[in-house]
């Protein structure tokens, strides 16, 4: 193997184990603050931060512009590169936050909540935070410096929860989730700002500036529609329903992707950098797409089908009776989560071999399209029709990815839904076995998804044990550094 290939893997390997301890460690905090969150606040707290994050996340794309991915996507970017991004950023937050600060009053008389005025100008605040700190996360991504990444954001997410909670057993409601939203960015700020020792040169070069903004500028388009696309159903619920069901809805939606990406965006932050050095070798990149994209369908598949299956003793067991509102959005957002764990895969591949302006083109199609299948379900049904109108807007976008790395990349649109089937065949007919079970036995709410949870995973596991399918064999091998890592750490903690 070439040496710079051996290096890369090596890499790749460090930095999906330290992404991996980063991304659930992280998610096992988040698991524990909403637990304990969901019991001191109400649905009508985490509404009221729903119904603007369309706004702030609008807001932080213009603030990225596709620069961050620009910048990871050249092979070696300059001083001036870093600097003339810095102070683009730094100078359009200011633009940014001066419109939200005067939009606010009419955003809350758009929802028809006050107190959404103040909310919106004081988490604004967060627009400066992340111009400020773009380019040295940036900087530790590209050259794969995950291990840092990972221990800041850990730590971070254990000081922001213990302040949350604090804050919010002495009834600041509200005003706590902003605090953690805001510690969430500022630590990492001011951590990344001291370790990478990167400081802006006072120059500004509009010819950097326009180089890095041709490949940038439709990624930014990409990602702002992205954005949009994903938030529209978040400002239909609060603008023609309430707080509280824009908070069952923000739940319900919160705890699905934590399921369905934990595990995508582990890869994806591994990947894209990867991704980007293997550019010019279309068969290899294809070729780590599929085992990318098969371990991923292993493990997430039947994820989805068990929260599904188990979703009501779940919710009122962690949240309590208070959020059972949340387990029919729940269930139905399972189904999207199939595919929206697959997404970035497919996208970022495309991204990264320079396809910015053709990722636009049919970002654009496909957020499109999804608003047509959102307002078309709210219309039809409700809130019930617009869930369902997500779960044909995930699935439509799948489908446009993986047509996209068949025509780009060439691994084919067909080969791809292929080697997928058996895992979600194995998935589907372990969860009607299961579901068929739990109706014959009616046991109460926690023995039910208990005995549901038990037979699901012997039917997965003795599916995988017989048949040996080819996601198990990718599953496997990209466990085994892992495996090998843990086995080596329990040893030397013996010797000692």
């Amino acid at each position: 193997m070439p040496k710079k290939n051996k290096n890369l893997k090596q890499k790749a390997v460090s930095g999906v184990i330290w992404t991996a301890l980063q991304k659930y460690s992280t998610m096992l905090i988040q698991f524990i603050s909403g637990i304990i969150l969901a019991r001191l606040l109400t649905p009508y707290d985490y509404g009221c931060i729903g119904m603007l994050m369309i706004f702030m996340l609008l807001a932080e794309s213009f603030i990225d512009g596709g620069f961050g991915s620009a910048l990871i996507q050249k092979k070696q970017p300059t001083q001036t590169d870093y600097s003339t991004i810095f102070f683009w950023n730094m100078g359009l937050s200011a633009v940014l936050y001066a419109v939200l600060y005067m939009s606010a009053p009419t955003i809350a008389r758009f929802y028809g909540i006050p107190l959404l005025s103040d909310i919106l100008r004081v988490q604004g605040t967060i627009l400066f935070i992340y111009a400020f700190n773009i380019v040295q996360r940036n900087q530790l991504q590209k050259k794969m410096n995950f291990k840092v990444l990972s221990i800041v954001t850990i730590l971070t997410s254990v000081t922001a929860l213990t302040i949350t909670v604090i804050m919010a057993y002495h009834g600041y409601g509200v005003w706590a989730l902003v605090a953690q939203n805001m510690l969430t960015a500022l630590i990492p700020a001011l951590v990344f700002w001291f370790y990478v020792r990167w400081r802006p040169q006072f120059t500004f070069s509009w010819q950097s500036f326009r180089e890095l903004f041709s490949f940038g500028f439709y990624m930014f388009l990409t990602h702002l529609l992205n954005q949009f696309g994903q938030q529209i159903q978040g400002l239909l619920i609060g603008r023609f329903y309430n707080a509280s069901t824009m908070g069952y809805y923000s739940k319900a939606n919160g705890t699905e992707r934590l399921a369905s990406t934990s595990i995508s965006k582990v890869m994806s932050q591994v990947t894209y950098p990867l991704y980007a050095e293997m550019q010019d070798d279309k068969t290899a990149l294809g070729d780590m797409i599929k085992k990318i994209t098969l371990t991923l369908a292993y493990i997430t598949f039947p994820l989805m089908f068990i929260l599904l299956l188990c979703a009501k003793p779940l919710f009122i067991l962690l949240y309590s009776d208070r959020w059972a509102d949340s387990v029919p959005y729940f269930q139905v957002l399972c189904i999207a989560g199939l595919a929206y764990s697959l997404q970035s895969v497919n996208y970022q591949s495309v991204a990264a071999i320079g396809k910015s302006r053709t990722m636009f083109v049919w970002t654009f199609v496909k957020r499109a399209m999804g608003i047509v299948f959102v307002v078309a379900g709210l219309l039809l049904d409700g809130m019930r029709g617009l869930l369902v109108g997500m779960v044909l807007n995930t699935w439509f976008s799948y489908f446009v990815n993986i047509w996209l790395v068949s025509k780009h990349i060439g691994y084919s649109w067909q080969r791809q839904l292929i080697d997928i089937t058996p895992v979600l065949l194995a998935s589907l007919s372990a969860a009607a076995l299961t579901y068929a079970v739990g109706t014959i036995c009616s046991l109460p709410l926690y023995a039910d998804g208990l005995l549901k949870l038990v037979v699901f995973v012997a039917l997965y596991a003795a599916w995988s044990a017989l048949s040996h399918p080819e996601a198990y064999q990718y599953f496997c091998v990209a466990a085994k550094p892992l495996v090998k890592k843990i086995k080596r750490k329990n040893i030397k903690n013996k010797k000692n």
